[in-house]
């Protein structure tokens, strides 16, 4: 019987693999046998996961590109199939939050900049998913193969207090990808989701720890909306990157959203 995990003999674009999460699910797709591609615009960050990747006896490469530059990401394409060959997986984990984009007692939704949701939709949705899938998608399409994997949020599912613009951007990341999902999977291009829950890493760290390791006001609320009653590690994430960056495992699934969040958006009362 195909092993349905087995991504030996792919190639696959991290975006965002300088990040924690980020590179962990390139770890991941190094793990099930892909060549990776790192991309990120940290160098150091990037040339460390590929010696952790290399290291465990793994394929893979660093790339400088930015997520949000239409030429850097060109560039990077160009490099990669001259290096590790032609892309059929596409991960995109850029994004984030900017902890002072927030709406609290001191700040009013009305007086959020629209430079602020300028700069969290320009890195979420255009960096996020937009340019990514404009440059590295049209050969995919061409050679009838491929699988892209958006990170959305459970924030794009049920707006969270306080962080509107990053909820917004991310509901846009679901719109989008549905479109493609619909557009291209005559072409064989899958176009899926991934919604990950809480998952302390470097952007969030300041709203859910104080200095000195315990866990803030907001975190014990989220805690206590999360039925498992915890953060989810990173390596919880890897199972379904691979089942969706599988061909074998996942062909008939395009315009899904997979959550993995403990339950998150299944609490109500």
């Amino acid at each position: 019987m195909t092993n349905l995990f087995n991504l030996s003999g792919e190639v696959a674009v991290v975006i965002g693999a300088t990040g924690v999460l980020g590179g962990d699910l390139a770890s991941g797709l190094a793990g099930a046998g892909a060549a990776v591609a790192v991309l990120g615009r940290n160098a150091e960050r990037g040339e460390a996961r590929v010696r952790t990747i290399t290291g465990a006896g793994g394929i893979a490469k660093f790339f400088t590109a930015d997520a949000t530059d239409k030429f850097s990401l060109e560039k990077a394409l160009a490099a990669i199939e001259r290096s590790l060959g032609n892309p059929s997986i596409l991960l995109n984990a850029a994004g984030g939050n900017d902890p002072r984009v927030t709406v609290s007692a001191d700040r009013a939704f009305e007086s959020i900049s629209l430079d602020d949701w300028r700069n969290n939709f320009e890195l979420n949705l255009v960096g996020g998913v937009l340019l990514p899938c404009q440059v590295f998608g049209p050969g995919m399409v061409a050679r009838k193969k491929g699988s892209i994997i958006n990170i959305a949020s459970v924030s794009a599912h049920l707006p969270l207090s306080r962080v509107v613009t990053y909820s917004a951007s991310k509901a846009a990341v679901l719109s989008l990808s549905k479109f493609l999902a619909r557009e291209w999977a005559k072409n064989g291009v899958r176009v899926n989701t991934l919604t990950p829950g809480f998952f302390p890493a470097e952007q969030n760290r300041r709203l859910l720890f104080n200095e000195d390791g315990t866990p803030t006001a907001r975190a014990q609320s989220i805690l206590t909306h999360t039925p498992m009653g915890r953060f989810g590690e990173s390596s919880e994430l890897m199972g379904a990157v691979v089942f969706l960056a599988s061909h074998a495992a996942s062909s008939f699934v395009t315009g899904a959203d997979i959550c993995v969040d403990g339950g998150f958006l299944a609490q109500t009362i």
